[in-house]
């Protein structure tokens, strides 16, 4: 009997412990998340342990912020060297592990400069701050008057400035009035974009695949297209790859599927490596020198703990094994999820070792699944009604995913039965 066969005989019901540690968090956390009831006491890998000992398959990676798997060897072993350095002495000093991981970070995007900040949210509202002091320093602009485009159904965060632009009622009811300044298009529609350019049309913000929409694709032509007529329309075109960049598609970025390069990329999750929030803002330097001394800035951006760590996450893409473990196995996934289809599976879609499989609503919302699948020890999160979101981190094998899949199957039957 191997170890994943242990595993396929899960508690129906929370633990004393589990019971007890949910209830302090449901007593004393603000409830702006509706969690599974799983309480994870450690993880190695891809597997999580919950504080009653059962463990669980991760297929969600903290959104694709854990890609290189829990407490990777690697990526600790930075982290416990610079806890004995220097944590923080803010962008007061200069610190060289912040030198250091801006040059790399900047090589690995073909870019020269780097904005390092923390949430991928921060890098978002950095982005767009950017992108209208470009628009009046460079582009001329008049001030105040600048518009940027973004997609319909997009995720880029939830700050009031990025739920102004979202397509999410969930997101937005109650939280107006709202900031000013965004036209949203249809994703995957090239010329609605077009039209909804003017004069006074500074960027398009994007994001390559749509992940909290269910991990669509746009068609192939797509961002090409976006690409053209941002650099016909003299407009920034800024590619928000903070849960679709970082080998999780099986490229670096997503935007290499396409070979686009845009003005930004808009980095997070994963250049933390699982460990501290990091993200950057990662563009030429006559994009990012419309910023200058006391305009823009954070105390924990780009503090010498996560810079030492975001170095080591970017050396450990500049191997390779991460981009093509996430195409080979991702390949493997989608062959596995798409055998669901007329079982329970509508549809599958994603690139690498991402997927969105949509479920038959009459067997059940998507959270009731996760429920169930949870019972069984595997971990996905739900999205827009029964839809899956399946991102496992990028060190899963075969037989693990194989073994996910398995009991998808089996829970799907059990759900239809």
């Amino acid at each position: 009997m191997t170890v994943l066969d242990t595993l396929n005989t899960r508690a129906k019901g929370p633990g004393t412990l589990t019971a007890s540690a949910i209830a302090l968090d449901e007593r004393h956390t603000a409830h702006n998340y509706s969690p599974l009831p799983v309480v994870a006491a450690s993880a190695e890998g891809a597997w999580i342990t919950d504080v009653e000992g059962r463990r669980y398959l991760d297929c969600l990676s903290a959104y694709s912020a854990v890609n290189f798997g829990h407490r990777n060897p690697e990526i600790i072993a930075t982290a416990h060297a610079q806890l004995d350095l220097v944590t923080l002495v803010s962008r007061a000093f200069h610190a060289e592990p912040l030198g250091r991981f801006c040059a790399a970070l900047a090589t690995l995007c073909d870019k020269d400069t780097v904005l390092p900040m923390n949430s991928g949210a921060e890098a978002v509202e950095s982005a767009l701050k950017v992108a209208r002091k470009w628009g009046t320093d460079v582009k001329g602009v008049p001030a105040g008057q600048a518009n940027i485009i973004v997609a319909d159904n997009n995720f880029h965060g939830r700050t009031i400035s990025i739920v102004s632009f979202s397509s999410d009622e969930t997101a937005r009811s109650g939280f107006g009035p709202f900031t000013p300044g965004f036209r949203s298009v249809p994703f995957g529609d090239a010329d609605a974009l077009a039209k909804a350019i003017d004069q006074h049309t500074v960027a398009v913000l994007v994001e390559p695949i749509q992940g909290e929409a269910g991990v669509i694709v746009p068609p192939d032509e797509y961002l090409p297209e976006v690409r053209q007529i941002c650099s016909a329309y003299n407009v920034l075109m800024i590619a928000d790859e903070i849960q679709s960049g970082l080998a999780r598609t099986g490229r670096t970025f997503a935007c290499d599927h396409w070979d686009v390069v845009p003005d930004i990329y808009l980095l997070g999750k994963a250049l933390g490596g699982g460990v501290v929030p990091l993200s950057a803002v990662v563009a030429d330097r006559e994009v990012l020198a419309v910023l200058h001394p006391g305009e823009h800035g954070s105390t924990f951006g780009g503090n010498p703990f996560a810079a030492a760590i975001g170095s080591t996450v970017v050396s450990m893409l500049g191997r390779g094994e991460f981009q093509d473990r996430a195409a080979h196995l991702g390949r493997r996934l989608h062959w596995r999820l798409r055998t669901l289809i007329g079982h329970g599976v509508l549809a599958v879609r994603g690139r690498g070792l991402w997927a969105g499989v949509d479920v038959d609503p009459a067997l059940g919302t998507g959270k009731q699944l996760s429920l169930r699948l949870a019972q069984r020890g595997v971990l996905v999160k739900d999205t827009h009604g029964s839809t899956l979101r399946v991102a496992p981190p990028l060190v899963i094998t075969a037989a693990e995913i194989d073994w996910a899949v398995d009991r998808f199957a089996d829970t799907l039957a059990e759900m239809a039965s």
